[in-house]
């Protein structure tokens, strides 16, 4: 299986935005001559904002959520804030793309242990429900909040989408379906739009429990009723071990 699915994503080990606090003490900023320098207070700014950034746009919703009440979940100023994005809507999509960026990360290693592109999508699948599930407010930020953001937002959701397409690159339509150039983007869309639903409800907690379920739906186009069906027993019974975003805390 390819190793390199996707180009210039985020590293895997990088800690998913959200699965800490933003004032999380062992990221304090230390002060007098053995300060850090500027680069690395930059970056530990940045991470710390992301952090911010989820915990507040998934308690108060993107609309609600000020500048100051992410710049306090962050303990970060307004000016440094400002030297790292240019609003409220910069810092979201920053967010957004570094999140993804680790979650696509983290999918693509568990697709390139595979033999085969079933059990590689598969084992994708199950990083994505067993991730979100494991940092509830990125789930919630960048699965429902984003809708409330603006156009900008909804491409960045568009490109994420189009990625997916890479782990049905290896899998061949059978003979009879209909329109095989639209039917990734459909598989895509249905699995998103399932999520959404979930998230949106407030049942995070459930998306594992969608695994067998999106699995034969993601399969039956390519393998048919009988081999999807197969596909999702065998997420039912486990096929590895669930997959936890760095730097949350296990369930």
């Amino acid at each position: 299986m390819s190793t390199a699915i996707f180009s210039g994503a985020s590293d895997s080990t990088a800690p998913l935005p959200g699965a800490r606090e933003g004032r999380d003490p062992s990221r304090a900023i230390k002060r007098g001559p053995r300060r850090q320098p500027a680069e690395v207070v930059a970056a530990t700014q940045r991470d710390r904002l992301f952090d911010g950034l989820v915990h507040t746009v998934a308690e108060k919703g993107y609309a609600n959520a000020r500048v100051s009440d992410i710049c306090q979940a962050a303990g970060v100023t307004r000016p440094a804030f400002y030297a790292l994005f240019e609003g409220k809507e910069d810092a979201f999509l920053a967010t957004y793309r570094h999140g993804t960026g680790v979650l696509l990360r983290m999918m693509e290693s568990a697709y390139a242990e595979a033999a085969d592109w079933r059990d590689g999508a598969r084992r994708a699948l199950r990083v994505l429900l067993d991730v979100l599930a494991s940092v509830p407010a990125f789930a919630t930020m960048a699965i429902v909040e984003i809708d409330a953001v603006g156009p900008a937002a909804r491409r960045e959701r568009d490109a994420l989408l189009e990625k997916f397409h890479a782990f049905f690159a290896e899998a061949r339509p059978r003979p009879d379906v209909a329109a095989p150039d639209e039917l990734v983007g459909s598989v895509v869309g249905g699995i998103y739009a399932t999520i959404h639903r979930r998230v949106a409800a407030g049942r995070v907690a459930d998306l594992p429990a969608l695994l067998p379920t999106l699995t034969y739906f993601m399969a039956v186009p390519f393998l048919g009723r009988s081999g999807a069906a197969r596909e999702a027993i065998t997420a039912a019974d486990g096929g590895g071990s669930p997959a936890t975003a760095p730097c949350a805390a296990p369930s």
